[in-house]
C-alpha cells in the first residue's frame, strides 16, 4: 500500500486525565474510500480517540493528520474537509428539515439546494416536516445529512444506529454504503458487531486506551478460529432481525 493511499494517519496518540491514560499510544492509518470501525467497551478510549482526530480535543502527544493536514496545527483546514455526525439534541425542534440543512450549510459558507441532500438520505418527502415530528431512524439520517453539507472527504459517525429498530438500522446501513460508493472515507464507532461486519472494511478493537486488534472482520474471526475457538451458541441461518423484517416488510421503511 502506497503512503499516499492513506488519507488519515494516526501515530502514537496519547491522552491522560490525571494519571489515567484514556488513549495510550494509539496508531493506525485509514485508506481513502474505506469504512473503518472502532470497537470497544464503554471507557475504552475510542470516543476520546475520535474526538482528537476530529479536532475537538487536544492530544497530550502523538500526531494525527487528515489529507496531509496536521489536526492540531491546522484545525480549521481539517474541519473544512470532514463531516461529523451530530447528536439528536443538536437540532431545533421547530425548524423544518430544509431549514435545518440550510442553516448548517451556511455555517460552512456553503449554498446548496437542501432538497438534493435530503433526497440523498431518503428524506426529501419530509422536507417540510419539523425535526420533532421525525421517527428515530429519520432523525439519524438527518444527522448524517447535516454532516454532509460541506461535501466532506472524511465522515465521522458515532454509534449511528443506536436505539433504532431493525428496519431503521438496515436503512442507515444502506445509506452508509451509498455514501461510501461516492468516494467518501468513513470512520465510525458502533456497539453492534453485526453492523461492523456488514459495513467495515477494517476494524480496530480498543481496550484500556490501546488497540488490541486491527484488521478486516473476516480475518479477525479466522484468527480466533485458528486458535481452536468453538462457539457455545447454536448458529442459525437466520436471526430475529430477519424474522422481524420478514414479518413487517422488506422495504426498510422507518416511518
Amino acid at each position: 500500500m502506497d503512503e499516499h493511499d492513506y488519507i488519515v494517519k494516526i501515530k502514537n496518540l496519547k491522552k491522560f486525565y490525571g494519571d489515567i491514560p484514556a488513549v495510550d499510544g494509539v496508531s493506525f492509518n485509514v485508506k481513502k474510500g474505506e469504512v473503518f470501525g472502532m470497537l470497544g467497551p464503554n471507557g475504552a478510549g475510542k470516543t476520546t480517540t475520535i474526538e482528537i482526530i476530529e479536532g475537538m480535543r487536544l492530544a497530550d502527544s502523538g500526531t494525527a493528520t487528515i489529507n496531509g493536514f496536521d489536526i492540531q496545527k491546522n484545525p480549521k483546514s481539517v474541519k473544512k474537509i470532514i463531516g461529523v455526525q451530530l447528536q439528536q439534541n443538536s437540532f431545533f425542534d421547530y425548524l423544518n428539515l430544509s431549514e435545518i440543512v440550510e442553516l448548517y450549510a451556511s455555517l460552512y459558507g456553503y449554498r446548496l439546494n437542501p432538497f438534493d441532500l435530503l433526497s440523498k438520505v431518503g428524506l426529501v418527502e419530509k422536507k417540510k416536516a419539523r425535526y420533532k415530528e421525525l421517527s428515530g431512524g429519520q432523525k439519524q439520517r438527518l444527522s448524517i445529512a447535516v454532516a454532509l453539507v460541506n461535501n466532506p472527504i472524511v465522515l465521522f459517525l458515532d454509534e449511528p444506529t443506536t436505539g433504532l429498530d431493525p428496519q431503521a438500522r438496515r436503512n442507515v446501513w444502506n445509506l452508509v454504503k451509498k455514501i461510501r460508493t461516492g468516494g467518501c472515507t468513513i470512520i465510525m464507532t458502533t456497539h453492534y458487531m453485526e453492523e461492523a461486519e456488514e459495513l467495515c472494511d477494517r476494524v480496530a478493537i480498543i481496550d484500556s486506551g490501546k488497540i488490541i486488534a486491527l484488521g478486516p472482520p473476516d480475518i479477525l474471526i479466522d484468527n480466533l478460529l485458528s486458535k481452536g475457538f468453538e462457539s457455545t451458541r447454536t448458529l442459525k441461518k437466520a436471526t430475529l432481525d430477519d424474522v422481524f423484517l420478514d414479518l413487517t416488510g422488506q422495504n426498510l421503511n422507518d416511518g
